[in-house]
Parts: structure tokens; C-alpha cells; sequence
């Protein structure tokens, strides 16, 4: 397994390096690089400057060399540690865990592929005998790279789903051809037939069925029957018809109309088909099975935004924490004394500065073009400033403890330095602890981002599932919002937190221990 990981993270190394040499962008692997692009200038950050424009080759070089310590460490290490092979047995036979961290491992993929499940932008896309890949280039296509220069929107990025109903075209769209933000949806319309349902509400005559935002007749119904005002628009969105109805009958007398040519020309714009339109946040339909948040957005692929950004802080969140908890921790623990005291004095004051306040302060303080660019680092950045003292407390008692053990004592009188006794004895002997407190962990970030986003301190360009709650809350007229979320939220934390319990199950010496 290690050796397999080891080999993964080396090959993901070399492609993401090669894919950025050649400007190609691919799912999750680009991630660094895709970093370095949207920073922009960081002038106000100049000691993280030159790792954030070099995020990616950063990236690149600790996977390479991450994969091929632990390539080497397999390679050169003996036979699994029996006792580590019983854990994990014993793990595997927790069903309710095992099959959780399955469950999450998928997801985890599955959140990996990136823009080949959910994008607006084309995977793929045929002209005039040539191929473009819109969704994996660096490079962001224009109209005029396939021949449209209409109104002046040559320079203007295509729609792809407009694009792929064009016959002239062969346009291969994502699985959810919709980014999670900022891919706005105006409206939403499904056919009706008044007079066979006994309608009651709306029903509207369109230009174009795929733009029920402008409509051309909107008629009242009531049982099916048309009643009261009737209302019409031009193709520029003028109104220009006017008209009454009672019982379904027009009133003699009451149309009104002030556009160009006949009265009889106008109303036959349209067909006679009908259709129920409603604007954001709209309900779920056959073409967007979870609706649409207030700002348009599609909620399938908003959910599968705040998934990618679950994950992304995760990973990013928890290895940032967990070094520098480990490390101060044992540091703690095996010297003691005064470096003890001044780091404990250390973690009381930060342990009573207001977090939230803290929050707001660097929210309301950093420019607003570094903020939507890295909001997501800093509120991350944030949280790892406090998240890692509870990790040094445990830490710094497990270090204690094993420092009075022989086998520390018999270490130091074959000379082992201070690093080898810290990280090739001590800290393994604590692996139970941090393998242990990892889920819950994950479960903590999670949590506090989504309530961090619901208080409105995420950017808004970010699909985060807070936002979405309270999209929901703030619509109560809307309730797939708060559910789709909710679901959402509480599915990922019960899995998470089964894979908590299984492991400390699993890892739990008292229970596995017997004494004679």
C-alpha cells in the first residue's frame, strides 16, 4: 500500500509539471499551478509571495520527494509490524467504518476529477475539422476561435451549452455542464397545459423555449380558465400588449397594443405552447433535479463545489496543524523546563483571543481583490493559528509519559541525537493518538468553514454548503436548499465520524490488552 502511494504521488509529480509545460490543465493535479495563475500580485504578502506564484512547482517538488521517501521507506523497511496488521484487521472487521472510509475514499475520487463531472466549459470541442479542449488548456477560448463573431462577441468566452445545440459543432459537455458559481441561471421553464391540469398561476408564450426569461404573452390562470390581466412583450423586451380576461374569455374591448406592425402578426410570434417559468431560486424540475439557489446557481453542481472545497481544506488544514502540533508538542514534553513554561504562556494568551474577532478583523482589513482570491487560505490560515494547540497538549502528555520509559533511557546511552529519539521512537509510539483523532479532526474544519461561510466570511465565489444553508434559511419558501444541504453536511460528518469511532476502536489498547 505505501509502495503504491509512494509511486502515485512521484507520477502525479511529473504530470502535473509536464501538463503545465505544455499548458495543459488537468483535474486536481494542476491545482498548484492553478494557484499560482489566480494569486495575482501579492504585494501585501511578501514572505508567502514567492511560494504562492510558485505554488505549483512547490507542489510538484513535496509530492516527488514525499512519494519517493516513502518508496524508499518500503523498499528498505522489513516485514509490516504484526501488531500495526492487527489494528488494521480489527479496523476492516468494524463493517460500519470500513465501509464509511470506502464511502469517503470514493467521494474523494470522485471530487478529484474536477471539471470533467461538473464545468461550464466544454471538454471537448470539433470546428471545421479541429479539436479543442476548452476545459484542459491554460488558455481561455474565445468565440471567434470557433467562428462566432456576432454583435460584437468575438472576444467574449462561449456557452458551450448554447454551442453544443448548434449542428454545425461536435461539443462533448461535463456530466453537469454548470459551474458551481457564477454561471448564473435566469430562469426556468416547464411546458403546461392550462385547461387539462386546472392550472392555477402563470402561463407564459416564449420567443425561445430556451430562454424562458423573455417571454412574449403571460396570461393568469384560475382552474385553467384565463383570468385577469394578460400581458405581452416585443422581441427587445418592450411592453407593448395589454389585455383582460374573465371566465376565460376575453373582454371585449380591453386589449391594447402599441408595437410595430398588426395586432394578429404579434400574436403569432410565439407558438401556443405554454410554460410554467420561475426565477431563482427556482424549484427542482426534470432538467435540474435540486433547483436553483437565489444567485442562479445550479445546486447539484454547487454541492459538488462545496464538496471539492470540504476536501481541499482537509488536506490542506490538517497536515499544517498536525506538524506543528506534533513537533511543539514532543518538543514540549521531552525538554520540559523552561521552554515548557514559555510555550504553555504561548498557547494561554492565544487560547483567549476572540476567534471571531480575529476573523472579522483580517476580513474587513485585507483589499477585496485578495480577499476573492485567497479568502479561502486565509480563513484556513486562521483556523491552523488556533486549531493546533489542543494537537500539542496531547502531544506534549504522550511525551512525558514515554520519556521515562527504558527504552527512551536506553536510546540516549547509545547516543542517539534529540531528533531520532523525538521521531523514530517517541513518535511512533503515539501514532494510535494522531491516527485516532484525524477524523474528528476533519469533521472539526468542516464544521467551523461551514458555519464561517454561513456568518458570510467565505468568498462568494467559493460553492460552500454555509452559504447554501443559509440561502435556504433566508428562503424559507425554498426548502430544497436547506435539505440539499443539509443532507449534504450531516451524510459527510456521519461518515466521517463512523471512521472516527471504527479507528479508535480498532487502536484502543485497553481493549486489546490482557495482563497476567
Amino acid at each position: 500500500m505505501k509502495l503504491w502511494i509512494g509511486i502515485t504521488l512521484m507520477v502525479a509529480a511529473v504530470v502535473s509539471y509536464l501538463a503545465e509545460q505544455l499548458e495543459l490543465m488537468l483535474p486536481t493535479i494542476s491545482w498548484g499551478y492553478n494557484l499560482s495563475r489566480t494569486a495575482g500580485e501579492l504585494a501585501l504578502f511578501q514572505p508567502l509571495k514567492f511560494f504562492i506564484e510558485n505554488a505549483g512547482d512547490v507542489t510538484a517538488v513535496v509530492l516527488l520527494l514525499l512519494g519517493f521517501w516513502l518508496v524508499i521507506s518500503k523498499l528498505t523497511s522489513g516485514p509490516p509490524n504484526p501488531v500495526t496488521v492487527r489494528k488494521i484487521q480489527r479496523f476492516k472487521a468494524i463493517k460500519r467504518g470500513y465501509y464509511s472510509f470506502l464511502i469517503l475514499i470514493g467521494l474523494a475520487g470522485f471530487a478529484a476529477l474536477d471539471q470533467i463531472v461538473v464545468g461550464k466549459e466544454a471538454l471537448a470541442v470539433k470546428h471545421d475539422g479541429e479539436w479543442f479542449f476548452p476545459a484542459f488548456t491554460t488558455k481561455l477560448e474565445k468565440n471567434k476561435d470557433f467562428g462566432i463573431d456576432d454583435d460584437g462577441k468575438a472576444d467574449l468566452e462561449p456557452n458551450y451549452r448554447e454551442l453544443k445545440k448548434d449542428g454545425n459543432y461536435t461539443v462533448i459537455l461535463p456530466l453537469r455542464p454548470y459551474a458551481p458559481t457564477q454561471d448564473t441561471i435566469n430562469a426556468l421553464g416547464r411546458e403546461i397545459s392550462p385547461s387539462e391540469i386546472g392550472y392555477n398561476g402563470l402561463g407564459t408564450r416564449l420567443f425561445d423555449s430556451d430562454r424562458p426569461e423573455k417571454p412574449h404573452l403571460r396570461f393568469t390562470y384560475r382552474k385553467g380558465l384565463r383570468q385577469g390581466d394578460a400581458q405581452g412583450w416585443d422581441a427587445n423586451a418592450n411592453r407593448v400588449y395589454k389585455a383582460k380576461y374573465e371566465g376565460g374569455e376575453l373582454v371585449e374591448g380591453s386589449e391594447e397594443y402599441t408595437g410595430e406592425g398588426t395586432l394578429e402578426e404579434f400574436m403569432g410570434l410565439s407558438g401556443e405552447q405554454e410554460y410554467d417559468v420561475s426565477y431563482p431560486p427556482s424549484e427542482p424540475k426534470w432538467a435540474f433535479p435540486l433547483g436553483t439557489t437565489s444567485q442562479g446557481d445550479d445546486v447539484l453542481a454547487y454541492l459538488f463545489g462545496g464538496l471539492q472545497v470540504n476536501f481541499k481544506a482537509a488536506l490542506i488544514f490538517i497536515p499544517i496543524v498536525y506538524f506543528i502540533g506534533i513537533t511543539v508538542g514532543l518538543l514540549m514534553g521531552y525538554f520540559g523546563g523552561w521552554f515548557d513554561l514559555v510555550v504553555q504562556r504561548v498557547i494561554e494568551v492565544l487560547a483567549n483571543i476572540p476567534f471571531l474577532f480575529l476573523v472579522i478583523i483580517v476580513t474587513l482589513g485585507v483589499p477585496p481583490q485578495y480577499k476573492d482570491r485567497l479568502g479561502l487560505y486565509l480563513i484556513l490560515l486562521l483556523l491552523a493559528v488556533f486549531g493546533w494547540m489542543g494537537m500539542t497538549n496531547l502531544m506534549r502528555t504522550a511525551a512525558l509519559k514515554e520519556k521515562a520509559r527504558d527504552y527512551i533511557a536506553a536510546t540516549r546511552v547509545l547516543g542517539a541525537g534529540v531528533p531520532r529519539i523525538l521521531f523514530r521512537h517517541l513518535l511512533p509510539n503515539t501514532v494510535a493518538i494522531l491516527v485516532t483523532l484525524i477524523p474528528f479532526s476533519i469533521s472539526g474544519v468542516i464544521l467551523s468553514l461551514t458555519a464561517l461561510d454561513y456568518l458570510g466570511f467565505v468568498p462568494s465565489d467559493l460553492a460552500s454548503w454555509g452559504k447554501l444553508l443559509k440561502d435556504g434559511l433566508s428562503s424559507l419558501s425554498s426548502p430544497w436548499l436547506v435539505s440539499a444541504a443539509f443532507a449534504c453536511l450531516v451524510t459527510l460528518l456521519v461518515l466521517v465520524t463512523f471512521v472516527g469511532e471504527a479507528i479508535r476502536e480498532a487502536f484502543d489498547p485497553k481493549k486489546y490488552t490482557f495482563y497476567r
